[in-house]
């Protein structure tokens, strides 16, 4: 019996990049037993559950998003047992696992590729999606790949062009074929049978293509939470109507649920990059009949500010309405967010998680976030991530935001390896080791711990509804609650104290950490620098 089948509702998930996580056989890449060595630190942070990137067999093109096996372990990261073995130690503490299924493509080296490309006769030849050149040899249409240039690809063998959104390495599935369809539940179906908790669907609104295979329109704006959105990348240049978010995902996604709900207690959370995204996430999980919760790039730009976070957090409140959203102002995919947002003290960060774990919703964190780490700067001979590759000096790529997990400062790379690691150790990320901020009283560290271990006993800040309310510039003022009890939040996001005028006086609220506190004189609030206040009405 489950204890708490809605647990993902206001979760934290903590996500681990397992080849930079930790590495317990020297071999410079973080495995799987590394994750089952640090599970007492993930619990120490006071989250819910444990997001996995991809750990499947893969030639890693990309990194363990180009998947030749959706059913076995990759061997750089371990075997079937060592997973196995993670997902009951986690269990024991209270952590739930969930994990990165990449459903829309596969590796060329899967073996249906493999069989597909092989003929137009054979009995996989429909499995990804083919198409035949115009009449003058060039692709089938415009559609771009998020990696840059065309989406299709030249295949001798069948004198066709094949479908990638991302690399060429990563062929498109042909959801249209009701075989993929079943192919691909019974592979979740294996994860659930292992135990898995609930997945993180990665650009799981690239299942569907348009069969007539029409033109993309070009686009004079990119709209919110769209991906590629850099004035390098071209594919930022047509509004992606036809080759993703399609109508048809919307039943594929109704049928992932319904085996979902066969196991009681797990989830899903979805990644949303499109033009409309706010609107995406909206109609992905409505009517409780889809996905539990999703998430966009909205806060995972270079844009910031109490204005832009209002419109933000306002607009995707508004086209919810039934649905759950999942926050996440960092992951393996954007630059660190002490870089991206200019964060230039440690009060600075602590108001940024605030303002995350204290908006209505669930919330995704990235291993190091809760260090401070920045974004490592990386010389191009260190580079292995080839969307970097392919757009420096530009654009640098992912690989900054994937350095190795720091854990001693005194230790030979970071007490990550004892071997060369696979991204070199950050010479700046040393100063902000887990063993250098344990049970340092100002630490990013220690105030996550506490303010995650605070919040898991607020109901309101779990399932409490949200409202924002006019305040002077460079602040956020919100009430969140439930059940009769209502929180006042308060955050200053300038580097300069600011007075607030309250809705009606406040009470402080006992108990929350030492970095959460203003100046209280009757409705008047005084908030320092970057300052957070939370209180009771």
């Amino acid at each position: 019996m489950i204890k708490n089948p809605d647990w993902w509702r206001g979760a934290v998930i903590y996500q681990v990049y397992p080849r930079s996580f930790y590495d317990s056989n020297g071999d410079g890449i973080g495995d799987l037993p590394g994750v089952t060595a640090k599970l007492d630190y993930i619990a120490s942070l006071n989250v819910d559950a444990i997001w996995l990137s991809p750990f499947f067999t893969s030639p890693m093109k990309d990194f363990g998003y180009d998947v030749s096996d959706y059913r076995d372990v990759d061997p750089i990261f371990g075997t079937i047992e060592d997973f196995d073995e993670l997902i009951t130690e986690a269990h024991k503490r209270d952590l739930k696992i969930m994990i990165d299924q990449v459903l829309s493509h596969s590796s060329d080296q899967h073996r249906w590729f493999i069989e597909s490309r092989a003929s137009r006769d054979n009995p996989r030849s429909d499995w990804y999606v083919w198409a035949d050149p115009r009449k003058d040899g060039t692709p089938p249409n415009n559609w771009l790949s998020v990696f840059g240039g065309s989406a299709w690809a030249w295949d001798s063998r069948r004198k066709q062009y094949y479908l990638h959104n991302f690399l060429t390495s990563q062929p498109d599935l042909n959801f249209h074929n009701p075989e993929v369809v079943e192919q691909v539940l019974s592979d979740v179906k294996f994860w659930l049978d292992r135990g898995v908790d609930g997945f993180r669907l990665d650009a799981i609104n690239f299942c569907f293509h348009d069969p007539k295979l029409r033109d993309n329109p070009s686009s004079d704006a990119v709209a919110e939470g769209s991906i590629g959105v850099r004035k390098e990348n071209p594919y930022a240049y047509q509004f992606h109507k036809y080759d993703k978010t399609r109508p048809e995902n919307l039943a594929f996604l109704q049928r992932l649920r319904a085996l979902l709900d066969q196991y009681p207690g797990t989830t899903t959370v979805g990644e949303i990059g499109d033009d409309n995204s706010l609107q995406t996430m909206a109609e992905y999980t409505s009517g409780g009949d889809k996905l539990h919760m999703a998430y966009s790039f909205d806060l995972l730009t270079e844009q910031r500010g109490a204005d832009f976070f209002r419109k933000t957090v306002d607009s995707i409140e508004r086209k919810l309405t039934d649905g759950w959203p999942c926050w996440a102002i960092g992951n393996h995919d954007v630059a660190r967010v002490a870089s991206r947002w200019e964060a230039r003290s440690a009060q600075q960060l602590k108001a940024y998680m605030a303002m995350l774990l204290t908006l209505r919703g669930s919330v995704c964190i990235y291993q190091g976030e809760e260090l401070g780490l920045t974004e490592a700067e990386l010389e191009y001979h260190d580079l292995v991530d080839p969307y970097g590759i392919n757009f420096w000096p530009e654009y640098k790529g992912r690989d900054g935001c994937r350095t190795p997990m720091v854990w001693h400062h005194r230790e030979t790379h970071g007490g990550f390896s004892d071997a060369r690691p696979w991204l070199p150790v950050y010479d700046e990320h040393y100063n902000a080791a887990v063993a250098v901020q344990h049970d340092e009283d100002n630490s990013i560290l220690e105030a996550y711990r506490a303010f995650l271990g605070w919040r898991a006993q607020q109901p309101v800040l779990l399932k409490g509804d949200i409202q924002f309310h006019k305040s002077p510039k460079d602040t956020l003022v919100y009430t969140r609650s439930y059940q009769g009890e209502t929180l006042l939040v308060t955050l200053n996001l300038a580097d300069r104290p600011v007075h607030i005028t309250t809705l009606a006086p406040a009470q402080p609220l006992r108990g929350t950490p030492d970095f959460v506190g203003g100046s209280w004189n009757g409705r008047q609030l005084e908030l320092q620098a970057w300052g957070v206040e939370i209180a009771t009405l």
